[in-house]
């Protein structure tokens, strides 16, 4: 089995609605999305032969999908007053609403799913490092 690597980092704010502990305030976390892609075998034919698929390619799909998530609040659907939401867009903050609890373990899941749908990679697993030491990892 092959096994190719790339990640990117985001910058976000998030919380945890209903959480009885110190994440159920805003913070904010230098994520890293650490993708993995496999295949039993290489490309045989054309520019790409030897390779499982362009580092180039891999790399700008992981880095377009951090990006996407970069210096934002993410929060999950309905956590959040619409007072609150209407505040927050007056002051032009960037928002993204996801309908999952934005735990690093639903990234790792969402992003893989995202990665392999969308960009169309032979994905075998994310993960999600939430700080240096701490990390989810979702793959099949």
């Amino acid at each position: 089995m092959y096994i190719l690597k790339a990640s990117a980092a985001f910058d976000s704010a998030h919380f945890l609605f209903g959480y009885n502990g110190k994440c159920a305030n805003l913070h904010g976390h230098h994520w890293v999305v650490e993708t993995e892609v496999s295949a039993e075998t290489l490309q045989e034919y054309g520019e790409k032969r030897g390779m499982v698929i362009d580092f180039g390619d891999l790399k700008k799909a992981v880095r377009e999908l951090a990006d996407e998530f970069d210096h934002a609040l993410i929060y999950e659907t309905g956590t959040l007053r619409e007072t609150t939401i209407a505040a927050l867009q007056e002051e032009h903050f960037r928002l993204i609403s996801v309908a999952y609890r934005p735990t690093a373990e639903n990234f790792a899941k969402a992003f893989f799913e995202r990665l392999h749908e969308a960009y169309d990679l032979p994905v075998c697993a994310v993960t999600v490092y939430e700080t240096p030491d701490n990390c989810a990892r979702y793959e099949v």
